[in-house]
């Protein structure tokens, strides 16, 4: 990345999965990354179900490193206790849907609480996590998923809201929801109709948006090729 200037920090949350490990390693190979935070559940014991795992975590990374640069939250599940999206009214079940909303809007928001603190305040700062196209209202064509949409309908207006909250205190931060597209992932694979594009080019992909974006994108849903989203 050019634009986080020399030496800068970046976090990158859930870098355990398809898209959150090519992230870490796409930017372990940065000459500007000084500094390189991985966590993820399985590696580190942090849990979006979990608040005081990710208050821990973010106190940790400060006390150590002090300001993240970059902060990618990397997290989410289409598929959650081996459970997919419904495809109808008739499917919906409450705990299901509550986890659907635990695990892509209020873990996020946690992750939001914890790690705006770690963002300098004076000079340009990121903090990105992952959305999906289908969370957009107006481009909802097909219906079904109705949980999963829901969910990420909602992290978009979290990370709405956190922008315009972030932006008091930190003029410079950039803070957006991005659609990956359709990666080659585990996450993926029970719900894929055509190619899907590999894990690494999805990072240096996003990585590009993030690097491309300027303070007025703060708060925006941007695809993997810099194309805003509609809500």
């Amino acid at each position: 990345m050019d634009s986080l200037g020399r030496a800068y920090k970046a976090t990158i949350i859930g870098a355990s999965g398809g898209i959150g490990g090519a992230l870490a390693d796409t930017l372990e190979t940065d000459p500007n990354c000084a500094v390189l935070v991985r966590l993820s559940r399985k590696e580190t014991g942090f849990d979006l179900g979990d608040e005081v795992t990710i208050q821990r975590a973010a106190a940790a990374i400060r006390d150590a490193h002090g300001d993240m640069d970059l902060v990618f939250d990397a997290t989410g599940a289409l598929e959650i206790d081996g459970i997919g999206p419904e495809k109808s009214l008739r499917a919906i079940d409450p705990a299901v849907m509550a986890r659907q909303f635990a695990v892509n809007a209020i873990g996020p928001a946690l992750i939001l609480k914890h790690f705006t603190a770690l963002m300098p305040r004076g000079r340009r700062a990121i903090l990105a996590t992952l959305s999906a196209r289908v969370g957009s209202i107006g481009d909802n064509r097909l219906g079904g998923w109705i949980s999963y949409r829901a969910a990420k309908a909602a992290l978009n207006q979290i990370v709405k809201t956190a922008s315009i909250e972030i932006a008091r205190t930190h003029p410079q931060a950039i803070v957006v929801a991005l659609h990956p597209g359709t990666v080659a992932t585990s996450l993926t694979v029970p719900f894929r109709h055509g190619e899907a594009t590999p894990p690494e080019e999805a990072a240096r992909q996003l990585i590009c948006v993030l690097d491309s974006l300027q303070v007025p994108s703060t708060g925006g849903f941007f695809a993997y090729d810099g194309q805003a989203i509609e809500w």
